[in-house]
């Protein structure tokens, strides 16, 4: 049985880069509104080019079909803090992997989110052989538990992981959930960001259709 499995962390009023501000009121004018403060790569999120100077690429530019696919789900859940996600854990996968298709990193790492210093400091991150390796197989999407793919503490990594993946116009998307309550070892990804002018990043919608084959869902 098919199922839609919503892999989207709640923007909550307190998270790193989340505030929220009470612009209208039932009572006072009618109905009630809010001004979200968002940093763009708040929560679940996707990278743009723009965001390393990688090449042109900016949030309102990426084509939809660059925003799903099919994913194979790699699981991940014993790995350690810290440790670093090298070609050789995608295991069988390596060799199933066909051009255009996309990558679902299932670490667990989201039950960190309520501590954030954990959440953001001790993170699994992407070995370079393995970002090479999505370059050279046309990784359509990258999608991965952590804030980001590299360590944000290590200026270095963080900006050369980064660059070896969108350079490629490999599109990143950071901050998933719930990628091990998905049954299936290949399903079809959609990360839906807002439609920004100019947009290094934005928060985005993420799901899963659970049980769904690529062949059933039409695409240009």
């Amino acid at each position: 049985m098919s199922k839609i499995v919503d892999l989207t962390m709640p923007l909550r009023e307190g998270m790193r880069g989340v505030t929220f501000e009470q612009a209208k009121t039932v009572e006072r004018e009618g109905w009630n509104a809010r001004n979200l403060h968002l940093y763009s790569h708040a929560g679940t999120h996707m990278d743009a080019q723009l965001h390393f100077a990688a090449g042109p690429g900016t949030i309102d530019k990426t084509p939809l079909e660059r925003c799903m696919g099919p994913a194979w789900v790699i699981r991940l859940e014993d790995i350690a803090d810290k440790e670093l996600i090298t070609v050789g854990h995608l295991g069988e996968v390596s060799e199933k992997f066909l051009p255009g298709d996309s990558l679902l990193l299932s670490t667990r790492w989201s039950r960190h989110v309520d501590s954030p210093e954990h959440y953001r400091d001790n993170f699994p991150r992407i070995a370079e052989n393995l970002a090479h390796w999505c370059v050279d197989r046309k990784v359509n999407i990258l999608g991965v538990e952590p804030p980001s793919v590299a360590d944000v503490n290590n200026k270095e990594e963080l900006t050369r992981i980064h660059m070896i993946l969108l350079s490629a116009d490999i599109t990143i998307v950071e901050g998933l959930t719930n990628l091990d309550t998905l049954t299936q070892d290949k399903v079809f990804f959609v990360a839906a960001p807002l439609k920004i002018e100019n947009g290094d990043g934005c928060p985005c919608r993420a799901f899963a259709f659970d049980g769904v084959s690529a062949g059933q869902i039409p695409l240009p």
